[in-house]
């Protein structure tokens, strides 16, 4: 990833949506050429000069200070995954930073929590929106992670690449491009992410709409929110989504479907557990039941 490039494209694409009656400026009269702020107005709001703004912008001012990108943040009007992110490319440069080596591994506590969850969907998500485990109603819903090969188990993939996801999934365009926002997010943190740069560019041969999203830079850090799926044995479900990250990896998130008691889904979710519960194994004649002949 070009830091500088994807620098000035953020920075362009956050002050091209703020109008100067939202930035609490008055007109001054001029034509605007472009969109949103002009980079004087920027600077103006962020208390610095002009020049200073466009050397930040693109990429020739060194590691800006805390105050100043807080107080280019205030200025942008970003939220705290578009902050998180402003300062991922505001750092050091991307040759110098290490991009994750290690596989990442579910802790067993971890499973085990996971398959406790037994009554409702819940799935590990790590890196590059990887699918680390899931239980066994989460891959109903969704799909068999398991099934697929270790480097295909990617919840993006899911999303854009699937067939079955366009139909499953209630509003799948805003789902979609909220992933792609994720990656966006996730490629500012990790620029040298070798299997996150092939993945977006699979992305960007398979999925006629990611272009167009990865190009809007927006990021996103979902914590929570709603999902709906229409699966064709049971139809509709509803689920209100909370994510918790596990210590010891930051870049795990165990991501749970919660249902509400004794709503359309919950009947739905207990029938879909019912209809899919693996067949019980027979059990082996004791000693005192085999046939003493």
């Amino acid at each position: 990833m070009d830091r500088r490039s994807e620098l000035a494209d953020f920075l362009r694409s956050r002050r091209a949506r703020i109008t100067p009656e939202r930035a609490g400026l008055p007109e001054d009269g001029r034509a605007r050429r472009v969109p949103g702020l002009r980079r004087d107005e920027v600077a103006r709001l962020a208390g610095m000069s002009t020049e200073y703004f466009t050397r930040l912008e693109q990429g020739r001012a060194g590691t800006p200070s805390p105050e100043v990108v807080e107080a280019l943040a205030r200025a942008l009007q970003l939220d705290p995954a578009e902050r998180e992110h402003l300062v991922d490319l505001l750092a050091r440069p991307a040759s110098a930073r290490r991009a994750p080596s290690a596989p990442q591994r579910v802790r067993p506590g971890l499973h085990l929590m996971l398959h406790t969850l037994e009554h409702v969907p819940a799935f590990v998500v790590g890196r590059r929106t990887d699918i680390l485990a899931a239980n066994r109603l989460a891959r109903e819903v969704l799909t068999d992670f398991e099934a697929l090969p270790v480097p295909q188990r990617n919840l993006a993939r899911y999303y854009l690449l699937d067939p079955v996801a366009r139909d499953r999934v209630e509003d799948w365009e805003q789902i979609a491009a909220e992933t792609v926002a994720m990656l966006r997010l996730e490629a500012g943190r990790y620029p040298n992410d070798r299997r996150l740069a092939d993945l977006v560019g699979e992305l960007t041969l398979r999925c006629p709409e990611f272009t167009t999203w990865w190009n809007d830079h927006r990021v996103l850090r979902r914590t929570h929110g709603t999902k709906r799926y229409f699966h064709p044995a049971v139809g509709e479900l509803c689920f209100s989504y909370e994510t918790l990250q596990p210590p010891g990896d930051p870049d795990q998130t165990l991501c749970v479907y919660n249902v509400e008691p004794g709503s359309p889904t919950a009947d739905a979710i207990r029938l879909l557990s019912s209809l899919t519960a693996p067949a019980p194994r027979a059990s082996s004649p004791s000693a005192d039941s085999a046939d003493p002949r």
